[in-house]
């Protein structure tokens, strides 16, 4: 699996810009990859519309610009919000892992889910990383709660603390965020809604 994330992970710099660009199948992601590049550069996007990201994942592919190296939040790591997005866009296959039609993916992410789970598995590893103690954890995670929200629409921030939170507080954090967002527990969610 480190060796997948090693060769996944690409930074867009002068030097590679050129042949990701004509190396990827998508259109919508050489537009994506583009704008990112030319908005990291300081250069005028393409298109007004353009996102301000520093980071995008398409399928294994991780693309990161140098503006990783300095993100604003000491919380902030672009590289470990996209692996999750590597992973759940790999089939066990890939790696030479047995599968089955129920065990087909990496990581089975419910699809409205996989936003929350990257920045879940982003914050939840640099409190890790920033926390040596179980209080300083804690107090990591009221620091994430008390700033600013994942900028996605797609994220409910509500939920977001509450699994940091499950993780923070469970033996083994990352069991706990992959379980809240996985496929079983939204078709488990799902089903509950139904019956009432």
């Amino acid at each position: 699996m480190l060796d997948l994330l090693e060769r996944s992970v690409v930074f867009l710099t002068p030097a590679t810009i050129e042949t990701v660009l004509l190396t990827t199948p998508w259109l919508g992601t050489v537009w994506d990859l583009a704008n990112l590049y030319l908005l990291n550069c300081g250069a005028k996007p393409l298109s007004k519309g353009a996102r301000h990201i520093v980071g995008l994942s398409a399928e294994t592919t991780c693309f990161v610009t140098m503006d990783y190296f300095s993100a604003p939040s000491r919380f902030d790591d672009f590289v470990v919000h996209e692996a999750p997005h590597v992973f759940h866009n790999c089939k066990r296959r890939t790696l030479g892992l047995s599968a089955s039609p129920r065990r087909e993916w990496m990581l089975d992410i419910e699809f409205a889910k996989r936003e929350t789970f990257a920045y879940a598995c982003e914050r939840y590893s640099r409190i890790l990383e920033l926390g040596s103690s179980i209080a300083a954890r804690r107090e990591g995670l009221v620091e994430v709660a008390q700033g600013p929200p994942p900028p996605d629409d797609r994220v409910d921030p509500q939920e977001y603390i509450e699994i940091l939170t499950e993780a923070v507080a469970s033996r083994n954090g990352w069991k706990a965020i992959l379980r809240r967002c996985s496929a079983a527990a939204a078709q488990h969610t799902r089903n509950a809604e139904t019956e009432r």
